[in-house]
């Protein structure tokens, strides 16, 4: 990767099925960093923290009444990755639906967008804005 993809840019999201899409994130690649879970409930996530492996990472919780982002499904991200192809493939193994297949850009780079089981946007590329 090149040095730019060690920018530190963190995601936030709120999920309505943390569990489940803690096991996407992980079969994408990311990795936990800290997750931590209501007392009461274990299966609500108060605040978590998963990493990518370029640098950054994503920040998410459960779905709830007093969580700052609300807008379950409607966020979109981009990785920068060194193999888009790969990366990509992970995410509609694990359950994500094509929405672009990966291709080379005009732009330079190559690279492709799915949506989570959440209907959440993801790109995947090659591609490191400057």
């Amino acid at each position: 990767m090149s040095e730019a993809a060690n920018i530190k840019h963190w995601q936030t999201m709120s999920f309505r099925d943390a569990d489940a899409m803690i096991a996407w994130l992980s079969a994408i690649g990311f990795t936990e960093h800290a997750t931590y879970r209501d007392e009461a409930d274990a299966s609500v996530v108060v605040h978590a923290e998963w990493l990518w492996a370029g640098g950054g990472g994503v920040m998410f919780g459960s779905q709830r009444d007093d969580g700052v982002v609300r807008n379950v499904g409607g966020s979109a991200a981009y990785l920068v990755v060194d193999d888009p192809d790969a990366v990509f493939d992970k995410a509609v193994a694990a359950g994500a639906t094509v929405i672009r297949e990966t291709v080379d850009q005009d732009y330079g780079g190559r690279g492709g967008s799915v949506e989570d089981p959440e209907g959440n946007h993801w790109s995947f590329g090659s591609y490191q804005p400057q």
